[in-house]
């Protein structure tokens, strides 16, 4: 197997312990105890010109931007919680924390309508983030609050506390529930912005990472609604680190969490190894475990790593360390069961994928379990986009609620990926007749390429008129484009990694 992560960039601007960092599609902001926070694009990794941005007086704690990514949110000892323009550096608001307290965490609902702030006396505010005005505030227990996160659908968030606390929050800024999580503080915590659907309810369940001083990552399963209520349930323990753990995070399609360590070291870990089966029962509820392994051990920070972050949309990492560098990393495979079928990868659309071809993709979703009902069906390219939960249940006969609903997700992302895959195909890549990319590109005595197949059916049909001139072809001889045709596979090895 090839290397699946490399280190390609260190940033070492700032002079003192780096405290976090953060991405949005097309920027990295870093944060630190020397109080600028420092904005870098993504193409080159170099500095925008309006970069640091300066208001904070004292040291800067977090950072998180809009789901747009054109706000920036920071937060500091100074009690206050500053929203940024990412395109000018401007200051938008300046959100002070009621009590003054250092504020030790912020961070944006998904729809980046609200934002919550909290402090090192346990107060937790949620801001309306349009209008800069405070909509609720209440406060934890014991400890300062340290950590906080928002569940995918934004109808609830997760706060932990430095006494180790976990509490989770409506978006009313109600208490929904609180329990201790680890016994000598947390430290930070993430959701998986994948769902887990199943039960009986067709209930949504979420996966939350929490990590603390006692060394330990807990994985726990989170499910709310307003009319059946809320349930968090303890799964599992991921251990490698020996030492406190200062951060953790889910990269964005779930598959992968990355934590960071007293120890120096950043462990990457396959959360996506077995997939998560959920049962509901009238008087039970049963979460069965899966086996998390590590993909990768880094230790190229020299001191304790404090915060790590995965990129929305290309597959880099960043962690930060109190050595003040930011490293960056970038992945060249997402899981261990992509990498054993790469070279078995279908090249081209999904429509055109053979029945095996479809048997290596649900291998690579987890799915290998259906190998065998979707061979014994003739499942091949073209009948997998047209599956519906009907035919699912119906004529495969998929009982598991959750397992359907898994594989029309995945099998809408693979239709979302080929419109915009589609969307993105250069002009001379596509064949005039069909409107489609071509895989079999020949030059006409015309001099336009055409697919070759098409073509063949025009003359046969059309008598011995270009598709493009109306004109009589001089020759009905199709000659093989192979410069276009290598252009074409390039392009594909490109976009459809």
């Amino acid at each position: 197997m090839k290397n699946m992560v490399k280190l390609i960039h260190t940033l070492a601007d700032h002079d003192d312990d780096v405290n976090c960092c953060a991405f949005s599609s097309s920027l990295l902001a870093t944060c630190s105890l020397d109080k600028p926070i420092r904005l870098y694009s993504l193409s080159d990794f170099s500095e925008l010109p309006h970069s640091p941005l300066k208001s904070h007086t004292y040291a800067v704690h977090c950072c998180c931007f809009s789901a747009s990514g054109h706000i920036l949110a920071s937060c500091s000892t100074d009690g206050t919680t500053v929203l940024w323009d990412t395109q000018n550096g401007q200051t938008l608001a300046v959100l002070e924390q009621p009590s003054g307290s250092p504020v030790r965490v912020c961070r944006f609902s998904p729809d980046s309508t609200c934002l919550v702030s909290g402090a090192a006396d346990g107060t937790v505010v949620l801001w309306n983030a349009q209008s800069y005005k405070l909509y609720r505030c209440a406060s934890v227990k014991d400890g300062s609050l340290v950590a906080c996160a928002f569940s995918p659908n934004g109808n609830f968030f997760v706060t932990g506390s430095s006494c180790g606390d976990l509490t989770v929050w409506d978006d009313k800024m109600r208490c929904l529930h609180s329990e201790k999580a680890h016994n000598l503080g947390i430290t930070c915590c993430d959701f998986s912005s994948q769902p887990v659907s199943g039960g009986e309810q067709g209930l949504q369940f979420f996966r939350l990472a929490s990590c603390g001083q006692d060394c330990q990552i807990k994985i726990w399963v989170i499910s709310f609604t307003h009319t059946l209520g809320f349930e968090l349930k303890y799964k599992s323990i991921l251990s490698g680190h020996c030492a406190p753990v200062l951060t953790c995070a889910f990269s964005h399609d779930g598959q992968m969490l990355v934590s960071g360590s007293v120890d120096k070291s950043v462990i990457v870990y396959d959360t996506d190894a077995q997939e998560y089966n959920i049962y509901i029962f009238r008087s039970a509820k049963t979460v069965m475990q899966n086996t998390e392994d590590i993909l990768h051990t880094l230790t190229q920070h020299t001191r304790y790593v404090t915060t790590c972050a995965f990129a929305p949309n290309i597959l880099l990492l960043a962690t930060g360390s109190m050595d003040k560098t930011v490293n960056i990393w970038q992945f060249d495979l997402e899981t261990p069961c992509q990498a054993r079928i790469a070279e078995d990868q279908p090249k081209q659309f999904t429509e055109d994928w053979s029945e095996d071809d479809v048997s290596n993709w649900l291998c690579a979703q987890g799915l290998k379990d259906l190998v065998g009902i979707f061979k014994m069906n003739n499942i091949d390219g073209r009948e997998l986009l047209n599956l519906t939960k009907e035919s699912l249940a119906d004529d495969l006969k998929i009982e598991s609620l959750g397992l359907r609903s898994k594989v029309l997700r995945k099998i809408e992302e693979l239709r979302t990926k080929m419109k915009t895959l589609s969307s993105e195909i250069p002009d001379e890549f596509i064949c005039p007749i069909t409107r489609e990319l071509m895989k079999d590109p020949v030059i006409a005595s015309d001099g336009y390429s055409y697919e070759k197949e098409a073509m063949e059916n025009w003359i046969s049909k059309k008598k011995r008129t270009s598709p493009m001139t109306n004109l009589v072809l001089p020759s009905v001889v199709l000659i093989p484009n192979r410069t276009l045709k290598m252009a074409i596979d390039r392009w594909l090895e490109t976009h459809q990694k």
